[in-house]
């Protein structure tokens, strides 16, 4: 199934057919290969003073079922509902502090984004699909894991291949197959000044 963005001028196609499903096809596994592709294109995001403060833990449903049960168990409900059928579910943690020097990294969450999305544009690029997910339990996530304090619990990412329009569940459907839609342009980009649009 396609949704590709609508634009005002022709973007690149990896970014304009990225979305966010949820409709994920049980019976097909991540390779390892996939995973680490996932994660190169995460590990060359851009950061402040090439600091990389991110740091991700992946569970893979088909390597260790328990680990990625625990971190699907710190979901919420809402969220369990579709994500038990993704094989992939990673954390992105933000690290406070400049690697360097022990100082706070006021651009770790920006950076930390960064790596995020390119992580779910390679997904993309490779004909799966990934879902950005802020609805999970964040302490109960540092203390099943042991995450240290110093880092940041920003998001989960959950990882599958999708399944035809066809097969998708009930419950999904009306959400998988809604027109994607955006704030129009002069909404949120400004020309020259705060709060005139561009045109």
């Amino acid at each position: 199934m396609r949704k590709p963005a609508i634009t005002q001028v022709p973007i690149d196609k990896t970014l304009a057919e990225r979305w966010s499903g949820r409709a994920y096809d049980a019976s097909k596994a991540i390779s390892s290969e996939q995973t680490i592709a996932l994660l190169e294109a995460a590990r060359w995001a851009p950061s402040c003073m090439g600091d990389q403060p991110w740091r991700i833990v992946v569970w893979d449903k088909n390597i260790d079922a328990a680990a990625w049960q625990k971190a699907f168990d710190c979901l919420a409900p809402s969220n369990q509902t579709w994500v038990q059928h993704a094989p992939l579910l990673f954390l992105i943690c933000a690290d406070t502090l400049f690697s360097k020097n022990a100082q706070p990294n006021r651009w770790a969450q920006y950076d930390t984004g960064a790596a995020a999305q390119n992580l779910c544009l390679q997904a993309s690029s490779m004909d799966l699909i990934a879902h950005q997910l802020g609805g999970f339990d964040a302490e109960k996530t540092r203390e099943q894991f042991n995450i240290p304090a110093q880092f940041t619990l920003m998001a989960m990412i959950s990882v599958g291949h999708r399944v035809s329009e066809s097969a998708i569940p009930e419950d999904l459907l009306a959400r998988e197959t809604a027109e994607r839609s955006r704030r129009p342009l002069g909404e949120l980009f400004y020309q020259g000044s705060w709060a005139n649009p561009i045109k």
